[in-house]
């Protein structure tokens, strides 16, 4: 049994596998441009109670996206989830199977300071929602919650870090946590980039299509030689905060090589996103990627030496290839 925590891509004190099963398998690696984001999570919790309390006070920023702080709860805590919507948003509505950004705030029942939080931070926190891959109460009770809302809920151990309770962060085995949530936004299969259109103007540079209905944009390879430098240059501009060097990031991809400009591989045709971290791919995307504002649609070429050499990858990508990637940067975390 492995002590629960939120989701590997959080911030470090929260870093650890939730549930239970094998710790060996890989989140990604270098043997292609991304990983696998399609595979199942462990059985599904059986959700719990709501209830509407009782829950501290949010004694200031009690705004959406205002850093909170929480009084120090006092009294005897429900043993069901308490949930209350203080802020109501009016944007998408986050559905099972949806990747969820939030900023969130978490502090033990009857502390009077915080455990974790990623407010004031430059970067939210981002996971699949309804997967089972962070804590059950988070996982049941945002489903269904609007962009532009904020949630505190307190979660006793059978909903949150579970008997082992979490040591890295001293919460004990029967502590309830209660959390601040704000959800800054919501992705699926269908989501694209949003910006700013930049002029393609190269003639030398593949030209990359500016749809953005969430479809696999078009990738045309010019009939000249690839540059041998490492290319990276935007399609569409986003506004969003930049990809930290090593940093991870939510992207859909497509990517075709730059001979005869077969696509090989895309993140569109398994109807999923991907979520890695730069120091999981090849170091075209993470040299490429890095620097780059989420919102973004992203041209990378990326010549062999920086991508799979002289050998190649598996029967799509011959040695020596050089690979050309659409890559739509749908959060940086």
């Amino acid at each position: 049994m492995r002590r629960r925590s939120l989701l590997l891509a959080l911030p470090a004190g929260l870093v650890a596998l939730s549930g239970c099963g094998d710790d060996s398998g890989d989140s990604g690696s270098k043997e292609s441009p991304s990983p696998d984001a399609s595979s199942p999570g462990p059985e599904a919790a059986k959700p719990g109670k709501v209830v509407d309390g009782p829950l501290p006070e949010i004694t200031e920023g009690t705004g959406f996206g205002e850093t909170p702080k929480l009084a120090k709860a006092t009294g005897k805590p429900s043993p069901h989830i308490a949930v209350q919507v203080p802020v109501e948003g009016k944007g998408t509505k986050v559905a099972k199977g949806d990747y969820v950004q939030v900023d969130y705030l978490g502090q033990v029942w009857g502390a009077e300071k915080t455990f974790e939080s990623t407010f004031g931070k430059d970067q939210s926190a981002v996971f699949p929602i309804g997967q089972q891959q962070i804590l059950p109460a988070w996982d049941q009770v945002l489903v269904g919650k609007t962009v532009g809302s904020r949630v505190q809920m307190a979660v006793p151990p059978k909903y949150g870090f579970g008997e082992q309770g979490q040591p890295q962060l001293k919460i004990k085995p029967d502590d309830t946590s209660v959390w601040v949530l704000d959800v800054v936004d919501t992705f699926n299969a269908k989501s694209s980039a949003k910006g700013e259109k930049v002029a393609q103007d190269d003639v030398d540079l593949p030209k990359v299509g500016t749809n953005t209905n969430g479809k696999a944009p078009s990738i045309e390879v010019p009939d000249t030689k690839a540059p041998k430098k490492l290319v990276s240059s935007y399609v569409i501009e986003g506004d969003g905060p930049k990809v930290a060097e090593g940093g991870s990031v939510l992207v859909h991809y497509r990517g075709v090589l730059w001979d005869g400009g077969k696509e090989f591989d895309a993140s569109y045709n398994n109807n999923t996103l991907a979520q890695f971290s730069l120091q999981q791919v090849v170091e075209g995307w993470s040299k490429g990627l890095a620097g780059k504002k989420a919102g973004s649609r992203v041209l990378i070429v990326v010549p062999p030496e920086q991508g799979y050499g002289k050998e190649g990858q598996g029967d799509k990508i011959p040695g020596n290839s050089t690979l050309v990637f659409s890559v739509d940067i749908l959060a940086a975390m």
